[in-house]
């Protein structure tokens, strides 16, 4: 029942198909631009690129329709793309370290992609219609190298997640020249919740970054780790109004997911995600002039998990095709395979055909919670 009048009020809120996902995700995108070309009409510049990207997307969503239909497979709209295997801060509970991602510069044992090779990837992305690829790590601001190669690919968006610390008046520069290149800056909370997990001095370094982005007109979002301790302060609309002050036109609310035992108290509990919910509707409607993305929260209302090529589908730093980044076990190699092979992948299609992506889901990350599954599936791939 709870459910129910959940998906009604996204239903009105987000003005979307609920349960067609292509119509979901195209839909989804169009918002984001929409909202984005509103902000800019200032800047005739950022005006034609928002409506050229517009048409680029509505011959993308007509690329993956004849592609699916010629071969037999479905062509995800978005990827996530970790491009680097080092950072320069030690966050706790990253992810991305834990998984094996990333470590301290130079301590990683793991290869690396060349920016040419990233680059023939979202070439190889952009020609079979999918449009976006979110930017991780590691922290991407790290490789300079492969942004500036991989934002050649003009009919590509990039949002870049960071964390802000490396952002100067060069990568400034960087960010007005390549549009469709949008830094997205990670925040715990206030201070004392974003220092505690990255360090000292972090939050006013990131502020600092915000203000200088804000100062060159920039489209700029944050990634906010919602856990149990900071969920009523981060989705505040006190909160939210600052990031609204500081020019923050994109929010997305990354529900933790405990990749540590003793951090299992941290992740949002059923009430909670319902709660957020709520205050996610509140939101949207108090701050019309911000996207607010809700991961893996959102995905209730697309049928299920999009891992696993379903919605999208994670590229190590290795070019390792992975279903996501919360769950890094691969039987193929977009390098050796290219995107197209590793669509076709045997562990995604098991992941698909057991339900594990695609299926009925509570709260948290579905693949995490049944990591042990995927191992097994990996073996019989």
């Amino acid at each position: 029942m709870h459910r129910h009048l959940r998906e009604k009020k996204h239903e009105s809120i987000l003005k979307i198909y609920m349960f067609d996902l292509q119509a979901y995700m195209s839909n989804n995108i169009s918002n984001m631009m929409l909202t984005g070309y509103k902000n800019m009409l200032r800047n005739p510049r950022e005006a034609r690129f928002m409506l050229k990207m517009q048409q680029t997307f509505k011959k993308s969503e007509r690329l993956r329709q004849k592609t699916a239909e010629a071969e037999g497979f479905q062509v995800p709209p978005f990827l996530i793309s970790s491009i680097s295997n080092s950072c320069n801060l030690q966050c706790k509970g990253c992810y991305a370290r834990k998984n094996g991602i990333a470590d301290n510069p130079g301590a990683s044992t793991r290869a690396t992609l060349t920016a040419d090779q990233w680059k023939e990837i979202f070439e190889e992305a952009a020609s079979i219609g999918i449009n976006f690829s979110l930017l991780v790590g590691g922290e991407p601001m790290m490789r300079r190298d492969i942004l500036e190669k991989v934002a050649e690919v003009k009919d590509m968006i990039f949002p870049v997640f960071t964390n802000g610390t490396l952002i100067s008046p060069v990568t400034i520069d960087f960010f007005r020249k390549n549009l469709n290149m949008v830094p997205v800056i990670s925040l715990e909370g206030d201070m004392l919740q974003t220092d505690s997990r990255r360090g000292k001095g972090v939050y006013e370094r990131v502020l600092r970054s915000m203000s200088m982005l804000q100062e060159d007109d920039i489209f700029f979002g944050v990634s906010i780790t919602v856990t149990s301790e900071n969920l009523h302060h981060v989705t505040s609309d006190d909160f939210v109004g600052n990031l609204n002050q500081l020019g923050c036109k994109l929010i997305f609310y990354v529900e933790y997911v405990p990749i540590e035992d003793d951090t299992a108290h941290l992740a949002l509990s059923e009430q909670q995600l319902e709660e957020q919910d709520h205050i996610n509707d509140h939101l949207r409607e108090l701050f019309p002039g911000i996207i607010f993305l809700s991961f893996p929260g959102d995905e209730k209302y697309m049928e299920g998990c999009l891992a696993a090529g379903r919605g999208f589908f994670h590229i190590g730093p290795d070019g390792a095709a992975e279903p996501c980044p919360f769950s890094p076990f691969s039987d193929s190699n977009v390098v050796t395979l290219g995107l197209k092979g590793a669509l076709k992948s045997p562990l995604f299609r098991k992941l698909r055909d057991v339900r594990l992506v695609g299926g009925e889901m509570g709260g948290g990350c579905t693949l995490y919670e049944h990591r042990h599954e995927v191992e097994q599936l990996l073996r019989q791939a």
